[in-house]
C-alpha cells in the first residue's frame, strides 16, 4: 500500500512539474510582431532578429499570406527548445548537431539552408594574447588562455556559446578563472561588453558589420578558420503540431526560395556597405 501511495505521489509531482514548467516556455513573449494578417505565426531566432532581417523577411511574406509574424528572440539552444516544446511554430538557427537531431526525432521537418555567416575573433588593439598570430582558432583561444587575457562568453547555450564550446574542446582546454567572463546576454549586449572591458570575444561578422561604427576599442584579430564558417537552416513544427505550423511551414520555404534569398544576399548592403548574410548558395559549401 505504502509503495502504491508513494507511486501515486510521484505522479503527482511529475503532473505539477509539468505545469510548472511548460508554460513558462509556451508564454515566451514576442519581441516583435510583422504584419496585421488574421492568421500568428511564431518564429524564433537570434541575431536575423536583433539585425532586422526577419522584419524584411516577413514584411515580403506578408504580402502573399494574411500573416502576422511574432519574432521570439532567442538564441539557437533555446529556439531549438521552444519548439521541442511547441511554444513556437518554427526557428532560423544555427546549430548543425541539434537541427539534425531534432529532425531524426521527429519534432521538426522541413530543414532548410538559408545562408550563412562567420565568427570573428575580436579584441583590444594591442592584442595582448597574440591571437593575430595564430593559424587556428583553437590555437587562438590557446593564446588566450595561456596569458589569461580577459575573455567574454555568452555562455547561453546559443548557437554562437555551442560553437564557442567546440573552439575551447579542440584546444583541449576547460575555460575558467577570472579571466574567462559569462555574460548571460546576446550577442549585440556581449560585444558592447567586450568593447567596454577590453575583453575577446567571439562575434558573428554580421552583428560586428552592423555595430562596428560603436566598437571603437574592439578590432577582427582572426578569421578564417574553416571551423568558424556558420551556416543557418530554417525548421518548422510538424504537420498538426501547433496552430501556426502551416505559415511557419510555408515561411521556411519562402526564405529558401529564389525572392527569400535575394533579401538574404542584399540585406544590410545599402546601410553597411556588405551584406550581412551570405546566401544559401554560398553557404551550401560549409553546410553539413
Amino acid at each position: 500500500m505504502k509503495v502504491a501511495q508513494c507511486f501515486r505521489w510521484h505522479l503527482v509531482f511529475l503532473l505539477l512539474f509539468s505545469v510548472l514548467t511548460l508554460p513558462a516556455l509556451a508564454e515566451e513573449p514576442c519581441k516583435e510582431t510583422y504584419g496585421d494578417g488574421s492568421q500568428t505565426f511564431r518564429i524564433a531566432t537570434g541575431s536575423p532578429g536583433e539585425l532586422g532581417l526577419v522584419a524584411e523577411l516577413a514584411k515580403a511574406f506578408n504580402e502573399n499570406h494574411d500573416a502576422a509574424l511574432c519574432w521570439v528572440k532567442a538564441g539557437s539552444g533555446k529556439s531549438l527548445k521552444l519548439l521541442k516544446a511547441k511554444a513556437v511554430d518554427g526557428v532560423l538557427v544555427h546549430a548543425p548537431a541539434a537541427e539534425k537531431k531534432a529532425i531524426d526525432e521527429g519534432w521538426a521537418v522541413k530543414r532548410t539552408l538559408i545562408g550563412s555567416n562567420e565568427f570573428y575573433i575580436v579584441g583590444p588593439s594591442n592584442d595582448p594574447a597574440g591571437i593575430s598570430k595564430a593559424d587556428t582558432a583553437p590555437n587562438a583561444y590557446k593564446r588566450i588562455a595561456e596569458t589569461e587575457s580577459k575573455f567574454l562568453s555568452r555562455g547561453d547555450n546559443s548557437g554562437t556559446h555551442k560553437k564557442e564550446m567546440m573552439v575551447w574542446d579542440k584546444a583541449g582546454i576547460d575555460p575558467q578563472g577570472d579571466w574567462y567572463i559569462v555574460t548571460n546576454d546576446f550577442m549585440m549586449g556581449t560585444l558592447k561588453k567586450a568593447n567596454a572591458e577590453g575583453g575577446y570575444f567571439m562575434t558573428d561578422s554580421s552583428t560586428w558589420v552592423a555595430a562596428q561604427k560603436d566598437l571603437a576599442n574592439l578590432k577582427v584579430l582572426f578569421r578564417g578558420d574553416p571551423m568558424l564558417i556558420n551556416t543557418y537552416h530554417g525548421l518548422a513544427q510538424p504537420e498538426g503540431a501547433t496552430p501556426g505550423q502551416p505559415l511557419a511551414l510555408k515561411f521556411v520555404e519562402f526564405v529558401g526560395s529564389d525572392k527569400g534569398q535575394e533579401i538574404i544576399g542584399n540585406y544590410g548592403k545599402e546601410k553597411h556597405g556588405a551584406p550581412l548574410y551570405n546566401d544559401a548558395a554560398y553557404a551550401e559549401q560549409y553546410a553539413h
